[in-house]
């Protein structure tokens, strides 16, 4: 990382709770003084952690930024249920949780782990006949989205907690939620508030999310992210080339390639089906390619000549 804007780059924010993406994007576009600013990938308010933030040039690398995996820790509260599936909505069910033991917690995460089919929150942002969904829901309306195909590659347990409800709940004697603690691995598109509603609705007694942050997009991590706060004092910019190094596979370029590229013009096709980060002998981006038609089609160009043209 470089500290200071350098021009293009990506900047790495752990959002604060309350904020929402785009009151992000707007700070950043303060801190670095350009409006092209945009992010990888929305985080609700209430949810804290990574939020992948480009810079001018490499707004243009966020695209391939929203599809990579993600990783996040978690609180579920088993016992009640909300009509957003977090805690940011009302309640609409309670059952007790006391009778929910640790077992039979970890049976019901190993049958969200994997490839499964998960209905969205209804709460989500996905269209229904051109409106978004949540606000569908929040104008009254019913909404059943239909389920799509996700890929959970963790769901771990990492603690459970008993919480007395302070009122007797349906289910047991004594109201009790059952909080617990987890790491999520997954595809984009996963969504955690489903996550903790299957996950009660499987143990029968509801369940909703209470607390989410974001660890990781891809290869960018926590560790290296900075607070709003941190990043006001001094602005750290992930150069761009570094940024795409960590992205996407790498094709390193002769000169004459680079050149050719310049211009927009395809050349030799390398190996491989993926968009690559292809770089010049000085290490700088050059384009990212795609082969196509047994050659390699620039599909981004970031160093153009001068007259030059894009594809």
């Amino acid at each position: 990382m470089t500290s200071g804007l350098t021009g293009s780059g990506l900047v790495i924010v752990d959002k604060p709770e309350g904020w929402t993406s785009h009151d992000v994007v707007a700070r950043m576009r303060r801190l670095a003084g350009t409006r092209k600013v945009g992010h990888a990938g929305t985080l609700d308010p209430m949810a804290t952690g990574v939020l992948v933030v480009g810079i001018n040039k490499a707004t243009r690398l966020l695209t391939y930024i929203v599809g990579v995996s993600k990783t996040y820790t978690a609180t579920i509260r088993l016992g009640q249920s909300t009509i957003t599936d977090d805690a940011e909505g009302d309640v609409t069910s309670e059952t007790s949780a006391a009778g929910v033991g640790e077992a039979a917690v970890r049976a019901a995460v190993e049958r969200l782990t994997g490839d499964i089919e998960q209905v969205p929150s209804s709460v989500s942002a996905i269209k229904v006949n051109g409106k978004r969904s949540y606000a569908k829901v929040r104008s009254g309306e019913e909404v059943k989205l239909a389920a799509r195909p996700v890929t959970v590659s963790e769901f771990s347990v990492n603690g459970l907690r008993r919480v007395p409800a302070g009122e007797e709940l349906a289910g047991g004697d004594e109201g009790e939620y059952l909080d617990v603690d987890v790491t999520v691995e997954c595809s984009s598109g996963t969504y955690i508030r489903a996550l903790a509603r299957d996950l009660g609705g499987i143990l029968g007694v509801g369940g909703h999310l209470t607390a989410l942050r974001r660890t990781r997009v891809g290869p960018y991590r926590l560790d290296q992210a900075r607070t709003l706060e941190q990043l006001a004092e001094e602005l750290t910019v992930l150069d761009i080339s570094t940024a795409a190094r960590a992205l996407l596979p790498v094709r390193e370029l002769t000169t004459d390639e680079a050149v050719e590229l310049s211009f927009g013009r395809r050349i030799a096709a390398g190996a491989g089906t993926e968009t690559v980060a292809a770089f010049a002998p000085d290490g700088s981006l050059a384009a990212l390619l795609e082969n196509k038609d047994d050659a390699a089609k620039p599909v981004l160009v970031f160093a153009p000549a001068t007259g030059g043209h894009q594809e």
